[in-house]
């Protein structure tokens, strides 16, 4: 079982796969690692060497935030728009999405669950 970043990898998957169960490593930057370490991407994890592991666990922890420390950079981000006010930073306190996607329709990721709102009652004579 090797275990990077405090994340343990998936043994029975290729290499560049289990790579990116650590947060803040994605496909490209796996086949980057694994190129510079001198690991064949389509070797099993189970075949690794105790050398090999060591090799990435040491270029990760130098070269490349990840885990809880690009977590916690990210939420400082946020925090810093918040902050700032700018309108990244109120969309965010407000539970909007970003990225100027619409909001009439869709967004419900960002808005939750449905609020259904009742209509007004028509005054009778």
């Amino acid at each position: 079982m090797a275990r990077i970043s405090g994340v343990d990898l998936p043994k029975n998957k290729r290499g560049v796969i289990s790579l990116t169960y650590i947060y803040g490593i994605g496909p490209t930057t796996a086949k980057e690692i694994l190129a510079k370490c001198g690991v064949d991407q389509n070797t099993k994890v189970n075949e690794w060497t105790d050398q090999n592991i060591k090799d990435l666990t040491s270029m990760i922890q130098n070269d490349y935030t990840v885990e809880g420390e690009l977590r916690s950079e990210v939420q400082m981000n946020i925090k810093r728009l918040m902050d700032i006010a700018s309108y990244r930073g109120l969309r965010h306190r407000r539970g909007l999405p970003v990225r100027g996607q619409r909001t009439q329709t869709n967004a419900r990721t960002r808005k939750g669950k449905k609020k259904t709102v009742a209509n007004k009652k028509k005054a009778t004579k």
